[in-house]
């Protein structure tokens, strides 16, 4: 909202020297937020003066260009000039070239003189063009900025001014006011006004303010005016539409006359075009109240009005010319002969107010916030009067809002009064609101005193009657967001000050933190982290072809997947059952960009849907659903387990000097599922398993408590050549919340023994298809209990070692608790390993 200072300081005691900054810099103490300022003179600098056309000799130029030769007098006559610069003529008569004919001998006219500078750093000096020296330039409006008609230069006369010579313009057109222009929220809608910005102000200054409402005599009806029905059928949440219609009633006006200058100046500064005189008016009464109105051309009406809902493939061709499909929730304003307009948003053209209307009817209505809203969303139509009724107008200020337009249509445009007056509908019962004492001092931590609470709310508009609990407070009409007691502390905190209250830290409460999923997960991620994996964050949105790859072991596995009704990206248009498909794309993405080294994991949510996917009940916006409708929500939500993947490729190091980097491979792969468990305290079991996104051979299966948790391994070499990804790439993928619920409450720390430790080796042949994890399961349960580790350490193939065979060697390490152990005792635990192994797979010790 732009402020017009001058408009301002109609209502609010604004010293005569503050700026708009120094306005501004005031809202901001009550909660509003500055923008920009706008200065006209910012752009625009003098001498510009009124001047008189003296005379005018028309030339055709070489070019075939008629231009005129004009002598404009600008300083009144007989008068000397007093100003001085190079090309300003001491007689007061400046001979100066003008391109435009809408103007003749005698005319007063907008004369910017040497050494002016107008828009766009365009200097005014002299200058000789079509055989003679032009000492200024005769201005349009466009030139000067306040305007868009740059079809001829500015005739007074045809604003209904007749300055004296040499009148600054700057004054007479209002170029030397300012606008503060301020950020509204939504809750603050009556701030889209002088009225409410003046209101704010005089909160933030201490200081007084007119309230321009009360200035307005509104008239007694003496007769009926126009018929005016409300029939909203089908209300949104049962809130009709339309609550409130005024109408009032101006013959005789006279459209084609200006509007004043004063009012287009401001209009201007406000941020709004001048258009015509009626139209003005209407965007003037709307700035200054609040209160949008809409003029209808009288005599262009056919029948009662009627405010209802559109029927189905209802079309209107609005203001804008353009023809709209209309919905069956847009509430019209319609007469016999059809719709005239999208209530509160914008209306049609066959009843617009034209050069030949004599007759207006002013409409002033109180419609619905939420259907205005939907209707301004549904056709893409943002308007002024749109964006106030969506952020809640007075609704009883309808009277007197028409009241000032049709005084301003007599004074302005030569209309003549009608006593003729329609009010269909009610006002809205006041909103009363209970305030104990002493909450708003306990809720924000200030011991604000009573005075200090009824003046604050006294401030804002607010009647407040003292009682034996606290305050009863009727809200103002205008603050449609004052519903509950907190809603008045926050404006008691608002207008006393937000830097009256104290910066204290807040003491959390006892036996409050994180609960053990979210502990569990910063676990998980920080200890990836802390493996020199680097984590990141992906889309969760992959194609069919990712999911069907990676969300199911076996190729040709049907995968559910939910997909959206709204994607980014058609070929994207699935939510992910897996994190791969978003590791691999930054991986491919960084290897593009030339970081080869890569070790990258993801926590985060997969999508599972289930039999039932969501809700065949699509419950109201503005009220809580029934606990069966919240239910069968539920139901329907997807299950989404959090997972936890990790990619890497390249090596595990930068390469240097006499070093040669490992690269990763499979183990790597292996290691971060094993940390994931670890942190956990959960046992992992791997099992060489087999994944249509993993090389046949070299992946594994993890299971937790025998049900499959995730993968690991090296990714397939086709999917890897299709994703433009380096061969041996691996990667790892895990249901986290699964390893969540099997972990124990307490991870409890492996005790550190005293006693020495035993170790023995031994490697075993056997059939080249036997799973070493089989045979390291066989060899723990034939160890006992004094076996503390075993971890295989190499696999060999090759000399030595017949066709179809391998060898697989493992480190055992044993230990007792109580005593030393013996060097017999350790190779009777290991024979007692291998002879498990050799019953199991026929092992035999290489």
């Amino acid at each position: 909202m732009r402020i017009p200072l001058s408009w301002l300081r109609e209502y609010a005691q604004v010293p005569a020297e503050a700026s708009a900054e120094d306005v501004m810099a005031d809202l901001v103490k009550v909660g509003l937020e500055e923008e920009d300022v706008h200065r006209p003179s910012d752009e625009l600098s003098g001498p510009i003066v009124v001047g008189q056309v003296l005379s005018l000799e028309k030339e055709v130029a070489s070019n075939g260009k008629t231009i005129n030769w004009c002598q404009v007098r600008v300083v009144p006559e007989g008068a000397e000039q007093t100003l001085t610069g190079k090309g300003i003529d001491p007689s007061g008569v400046q001979g100066i070239v003008c391109g435009a004919h809408n103007f003749v001998e005698g005319d007063k006219v907008v004369v910017t003189l040497p050494g002016a500078v107008l828009p766009g750093d365009f200097k005014i000096s002299p200058r000789k063009t079509y055989g003679h020296t032009s000492a200024g330039m005769i201005a349009s409006s466009r030139e000067l900025g306040i305007g868009d008609d740059h079809d001829g230069i500015i005739v007074l006369s045809n604003y209904g001014l007749d300055p004296e010579l040499g009148t600054d313009v700057f004054e007479l057109f209002g170029l030397d006011d300012q606008a503060a222009e301020i950020n509204v929220t939504p809750d603050r809608g009556y701030c889209f006004s002088i009225r409410g910005a003046a209101r704010e102000y005089a909160l933030a200054t201490g200081t007084s303010f007119t309230d321009p409402a009360t200035t307005v005599a509104v008239t007694e009806a003496t007769e009926a005016g126009h018929e005016v029905v409300l029939a909203d059928q089908a209300p949104i949440y049962d809130v009709p539409g339309c609550t409130r219609f005024v109408t009032r009633e101006v013959t005789g006006i006279n459209p084609a006359l200006p509007t004043p200058r004063w009012m287009a100046s401001r209009l201007q500064l406000a941020g709004m075009r001048s258009i015509s005189l009626p139209v003005d008016i209407s965007n003037y009464v709307m700035l200054e109240l609040g209160a949008p109105l809409h003029f209808y051309d009288a005599d262009k009406l056919n029948g009662a009005i009627t405010v209802r809902r559109a029927k189905a493939g209802e079309k209107l061709t609005t203001l804008d010319e353009k023809e709209r499909e209309l919905s069956v929730e847009d509430l019209l304003i319609t007469d016999e002969s059809g719709a005239l307009g999208i209530a509160g948003v914008m209306g049609g053209a066959t009843t617009e107010v034209t050069g030949s209307t004599t007759r207006v009817l002013i409409e002033a209505a109180h419609f619905d916030a939420v259907s205005i809203g939907r209707s301004r969303r549904r056709h893409k139509l943002p308007s002024e009067a749109s964006k106030r009724f969506e952020r809640g107008v007075d609704p009883q200020i309808m009277q007197i809002a028409a009241q000032r337009a049709v005084n301003l249509l007599v004074e302005l445009a030569g209309g003549t009064e009608t006593t003729k007056i329609t009010d269909a509908g009610a006002q809205p019962a006041a909103t009363q609101i209970q305030l104990p004492a002493g909450f708003a001092g306990s809720l924000i931590g200030v011991d604000y005193t009573d005075e200090q609470t009824v003046a604050s709310l006294e401030g804002i508009g607010a009647s407040v009657e003292q009682n034996s609990t606290g305050f009863l407070v009727t809200a103002p009409s205008w603050r449609p967001d004052l519903a509950i007691k907190e809603d008045l502390v926050e404006e008691v905190a608002r207008v006393v000050g937000y830097d009256k209250i104290p910066a204290t830290l807040p003491v959390a409460p006892p036996g409050r933190g994180l609960t053990r999923v979210q502990s569990q997960r910063r676990r998980l991620l920080q200890g990836l982290a802390d493996a020199g994996l680097t984590e990141i964050l992906s889309y969760p949105f992959v194609s069919e072809l990712q999911n069907n790859t990676f969300g199911a072991a076996q190729a040709g596995t049907e995968v559910k997947a939910i997909s959206l009704a709204n994607p980014i990206s058609k070929e994207f248009r699935f939510l992910r059952t897996s994190l791969l498909p978003g590791l691999l794309e930054t991986a491919r993405r960084n290897i593009g960009r030339g970081f080869r080294d890569l070790a990258l994991y993801e926590g985060g949510l997969v999508f599972q849907p289930g039999e039932h996917l969501g809700s065949s009940v699509l419950p109201p916006l503005g009220a809580k659903p029934s606990d069966e409708v919240l239910a069968e929500l539920f139901n329907g939500v997807p299950n989404q387990p959090w997972h936890l993947a990790a990619v890497l490729t390249g090596n595990e190091a930068s390469a240097a000097a006499g070093f040669a980097p490992r690269a990763w491979d499979w183990a790597d792969a292996l290691d971060a599922a094993r940390t994931v468990a670890d942190i956990l305290g959960v046992e992992l079991e791997i099992a060489q398993g087999s994944h249509q996104a993993f090389h046949p051979g070299r992946a594994a299966t993890l299971k937790v408590a025998g049900e499959v948790v995730g993968y690991a391994g090296e990714l397939h070499p086709q999917l890897l050549k299709d994703q433009d990804l380096p061969a041996r790439t691996v990667a790892m993928e895990l249901n986290a919340a699964a390893l969540m619920n099997a972990a124990p409450a307490v991870v409890v720390a492996e005790p550190l023994s005293t006693q020495p430790l035993a170790t023995q080796d031994v490697a075993l042949v056997v059939d080249q298809d036997v799973v070493a994890g089989d045979v390291l399961a066989a060899l723990r349960e034939g160890a006992g209990d004094l076996l503390e580790d075993i971890a295989l350490f190499d696999v060999y193939q090759g000399k030595g070692i017949e066709d179809g065979k391998k060898s697989l060697a493992f480190g055992l390490r044993f230990r007792a608790t109580d005593r030393t152990l013996t060097a017999d005792e350790a190779s009777e635990a290991r024979a007692a390993a291998v002879a498990v192994a050799a019953e199991k797979f026929g092992a035999t010790q290489r």
